[in-house]
């Protein structure tokens, strides 16, 4: 029994340690997925007369026409990330943006669904795994939300 307790001792003693990296990695998962989401958007932006003639010739979204369709995308795009990067409201953006990528893989699968394309999915789904990592755990401490909870106790 020694063994295991002594066991349990140098597992609470490593937990305690990486638990310092937790902020540190939740932010830089913030910024590295939130930055993936922002570059798309102010692409499709800058480009906007492309942008709307991929959403009504190749990204398939269902529900949506294409003119609200790029409207709705790029302001997902643009909007989610800049909550995400800055750790305000990071909770809604990881949802937002985790809908945004959804979308974009339901509506473009037709072509990333095919052989070849599981580097792109596989992205999609790191980004979607990311996103939910935020989600569940929040932006931090290294956040404006946790600025505002700490103002605000």
């Amino acid at each position: 029994m020694a063994i295991w307790q002594t066991l349990h001792r140098w597992h609470d003693a490593l937990a305690r340690a990486l638990d310092l990296l937790r902020s540190p990695l939740l932010l830089a998962t913030r910024v590295w997925v939130g930055w993936q989401f922002l570059k798309s958007g102010w692409l499709k932006l800058t480009n906007w007369d492309t942008t709307i003639a991929l959403f009504q010739s190749e990204y398939q979204v269902p529900v949506l026409s294409p003119g609200v369709a790029a409207v709705v995308g790029t302001a997902g795009e643009l909007f989610f990330p800049v909550l995400l990067v800055l750790g305000s409201f990071a909770r809604v953006g990881a949802v937002g943006l985790f809908a945004v990528n959804l979308m974009a893989v339901v509506s473009y699968w037709h072509v990333i669904g095919g052989e070849g394309y599981e580097a792109a999915v596989a992205q999609h789904w790191l980004w979607g795994f990311m996103l939910l990592v935020v989600a569940a755990f929040g932006a931090g401490r290294i956040s404006l939300d946790a600025l505002a909870s700490r103002n605000g106790q």
